[in-house]
This record gives structure tokens, sequence and C-alpha cells, in this order.
């Protein structure tokens, strides 16, 4: 019933919402795609698109029509980068989704030391609150999903789990910065920088701190992990990171990362969809990314 153009019509019909658009970016004429998605709703008796003013969205019919698409779409892929393996080509691409924290921190060495030891594979990336990853994943944008604190969904599945610790963070010359741990009331004591409050880590570290009868005032909110760690390297203020976030920070001692006390964890998780098969070259990548974040995280432990 779908031959192949046909699939990739739906699909970027369905991300655009507007047939003019989608025939721009598949180049081919509008009236083309028009043409087949009307011939195809004759035939299944259903309208695929509600036509809207100024958009197409999915009817219930094309919402079931769509995920048949994008995971046939997403095997045909798949089966191809089997094929070159066979042909001892080791291709592939591997799409993933983290959240801006560890899209701006550990992820970059990891990635870089495995498309060095497999340069014909290719990574698309994108950096996401912790709330976008699952979303993500079930639409198909990406085969991976990896996030501290995800939800649990149905449709997803776990591929690996690690508890990871947050802890504060602060620059060389810190009054906190020589010891080796430290309880949780030291650091609120000093002026705070926090992530903001739609990231995973603000609500950790806010119900961490009602725990002590603190409420979290901090000087600085912000969604960039960089700038939380610029700004606590010039003074005497205090963020909360996890050790995968300042690794590289630490080992070149801009920053100091001390363990709290009292127990303070969050979930890392790596999903795909419940339903479909990875692909070697995703499955390679996969076991690379737990063996190289659980070394970072044992490190500290």
């Amino acid at each position: 019933m779908l031959h192949a153009r046909m699939l990739s019509y739906l699909d970027e019909v369905a991300r655009c919402g507007s047939i003019r658009k989608a025939a721009a970016n598949l180049n081919v004429a509008s009236t083309a795609i028009n043409r087949q998605i009307i011939a195809l709703e004759q035939e299944l008796g259903e309208n695929i698109f509600e036509r809207m003013p100024r958009r197409l969205r999915l009817t219930a019919t094309g919402e079931v029509l769509i995920e048949h698409v994008r995971e046939t779409l997403k095997s045909y892929d798949r089966t191809r980068g089997r094929l070159d393996a066979l042909k001892g080509t080791k291709q592939g691409h591997i799409t993933i989704a983290t959240t801006l924290g560890f899209a701006a921190g550990p992820i970059a060495k990891i990635l870089y030391d495995y498309t060095n030891e497999h340069p014909y594979i290719r990574v698309s990336l994108q950096g996401l609150f912790a709330d976008g990853i699952p979303n993500a994943v079930l639409s198909g944008d990406v085969d991976l999903g990896l996030g501290l604190n995800l939800q649990p969904n149905p449709k997803l599945r776990t591929l690996f789990g690690i508890d990871v610790p947050f802890g504060a963070v602060v620059a060389p010359g810190h009054p906190l910065a020589k010891k080796e741990k430290i309880r949780l009331s030291e650091a609120a004591a000093y002026p705070l920088v926090l992530a903001e409050p739609r990231m995973s880590l603000r609500t950790v570290v806010d119900m961490a701190l009602a725990r002590i009868s603190v409420t979290s005032k901090p000087i600085v909110e912000t969604n960039s992990i960089e700038l939380m760690k610029q700004f606590v390297q010039l003074g005497h203020a205090v963020t909360f990171l996890n050790p995968l976030d300042v690794a590289e920070d630490r080992l070149t001692g801009r920053l100091r990362y001390l363990p709290i006390g009292e127990s303070q964890t969050q979930s890392l998780k790596l999903v795909a969809r419940q339903k479909g098969t990875i692909d070697p070259a995703t499955s390679r990548f996969v076991e690379h990314l737990k063996r190289s974040l659980t070394k970072l995280t044992e490190a500290d432990a």
C-alpha cells in the first residue's frame, strides 16, 4: 500500500504541518504530494490530515498511520546499516537526544572517543530539556534518549540506568574547597547559582534543600551549565551539579566537586522505543556509552 516515496512524503508533511513546506524540503512539486495523499485517503476511506486554516493536523487515523510510517523508515535505515556492516564498511547513523547539561558536558568526549574508533559512524545529537526527551524518542526523531530523572513511560524501554550523585561545585579558592565532603547546609550558607526550575536537577536540589528546611533563593538561575560553572569560578558562590558535568573542569583544576554527606542521587537512564530493534552501530554505541558513564560515575563513589 505504501511505497518508499509515499512514506517520506507523509513523514515530512506530518513534521511540517504543510504540504508546501514539505514539498520545498523534499524538492518536489506540492501538487505531486497532495495528489498522493488524496489518493491514499480515498483508498483508506479516512482522512489522514485535518485541513485547518494555516496548517495540516494529523487525524486519529493519521496518528496511527504515521507511527507505522516512521517505524518502517527506521527499519529501512537499520536494514541498510546491517547490509553495510556485512560489506565491511561499518557505517551507521546514531541519533540521540540528551539534556542540555550533558550536551554541554561529558558527551563531547564520549562521542569523540567513539567516532575516533568508528570513523564511518555519523552522530546526530539534540540537546533538550528532560521533559522533551521521551517525546523525541517516541516521535522517531531520535533512536536514543539519555537523561536524568526521566519519567516512566510504557512505550519506552530502559537500556541501562545509573545512579548519579549530585554535589556542590565551587572555585578552587572557595572556603569549602579544601574539604573532601560537606553537608548540604554548609553549601546552602553561600550565594547559590542554580539550574532554572524547568531543569530536572533543580527539582532534586529544591527537594533536598526542603528536607533541611531551606528555601532556595538563588542569585542566578539559568539553563546553561557553562554559565553556572563560570559564575562560581569568579567568587564564593556555590552551584549543584553531578560529577559528569564537571569531569573536565576537575581534571584541569578549574573547579572543585564536593560530595554531599547526605545521600543525594539522580537516576540517569538511556531509553529507546519499546517496539522495534536497535541496529548494530547503535548497539555498539550503547555499550560504549554505558562503560564511559559508569567509569566517570564510579570515580566519585
